[in-house]
């Protein structure tokens, strides 16, 4: 029987079958030795197949099939190398906010740059804008504008107020969608205004630390009445960069990509090249500033 893993809690998996039937699944045995170098083998989102143990009452998953693409970031726990946010998807959401607790650039772009590398549309979420004085109105406009220029849509909503919520409800229609962010960013808030039956734990952020605290503590799929299914994350303190290579780094950015081509050396890092067509365009305006910093950074980072 073939189903689609949509819970992953270490060693159970909850598998969702063609009839809409949930089974909890184990992995088979052997799938452990095959040297798969990250902290979970399945992921939220894997298309497996499977039979029921009759007498045990569970499922034993038997296959994996392949991925057309998934999210993966540098695992936290120093005895793996990476984890396997989610797989399978349409498109993959980041949903942040300039309120507390405020996203960096460093973070989204982060999760850019891995979106890019593995083939997936990437849409930006600003929430929490019932929050924002002037300035931070301000400071959105700005960031939208530099992003929207690097070919990423954003939204702009507040999952308190529901302003714009209608918008996310239309991007995720028909898809197949990862929602990550930093804890207390909103996003189990924004998925229960957008559905309501849900129902998931939201906590109020950390006055000591002016940071969120974890609500969600699995990756889980849900299926949404308007024709969606949505990846839920557990939040993501830091996102580390898996197997990037540097060499390769702008080609990440679709602004800096657009511009390569028009280089004086083949290949040009960027950096300190003469006839570097993307050092002109941040001078004279063309590129964002504040998107070419961040590439620096990350090219100087010991362990991007």
């Amino acid at each position: 029987m073939d189903g689609i893993v949509t819970r992953s809690t270490g060693s159970w998996y909850s598998v969702l079958s063609p009839d809409g039937g949930v089974t909890d699944c184990k992995l088979k045995g052997r799938f452990k030795m095959q040297g798969i170098k990250t902290t979970n083998p399945l992921a939220v989102g894997d298309h497996v197949e499977f039979h029921v143990l009759r007498e045990e009452n569970i499922g034993l998953i038997s296959r994996i099939f392949p991925r057309k693409n998934y999210i993966i970031r540098k695992a936290t726990k120093l005895s793996k190398e990476s984890h396997i946010l989610a797989a399978n998807l349409d498109q993959a959401i980041i949903i942040v906010t300039l309120a507390e607790p405020r996203t960096s650039t460093g973070f989204i772009d982060r999760f850019l740059i891995t979106a890019e590398a593995y083939h997936i549309p990437a849409v930006i979420i600003f929430n929490k804008i019932d929050l924002y004085n002037e300035d931070r109105m301000k400071d959105l406009a700005g960031l939208i504008e530099v992003y929207n220029a690097a070919g990423y849509p954003c939204l702009s909503v507040s999952a308190l107020t529901g302003e714009n919520t209608e918008d996310v409800k239309e991007l995720l229609k028909d898809k197949v969608s990862l929602l990550a962010g930093h804890s207390g960013v909103g996003k189990s808030a924004l998925i229960n205004t957008i559905e309501p039956g849900i129902d998931l734990k939201t906590k109020p952020i950390s006055k000591a630390h002016k940071k969120g605290v974890h609500t969600t503590t699995f990756a889980m799929m849900f299926k949404l009445s308007f024709g969606a299914y949505i990846i839920d994350t557990p939040g993501i303190k830091e996102f580390g960069l898996f197997e990037l290579d540097r060499n390769t780094m702008a080609e990440r950015y679709p602004e800096m990509r657009a511009l390569m081509h028009e280089c004086k050396y083949t290949n040009c890092t960027h950096l300190h090249e003469p006839g570097c067509a993307v050092k002109e365009a941040v001078s004279n305006g063309k590129l964002s500033k504040i998107r070419y910093e961040g590439y620096l950074r990350i090219m100087a980072d010991d362990e991007p």
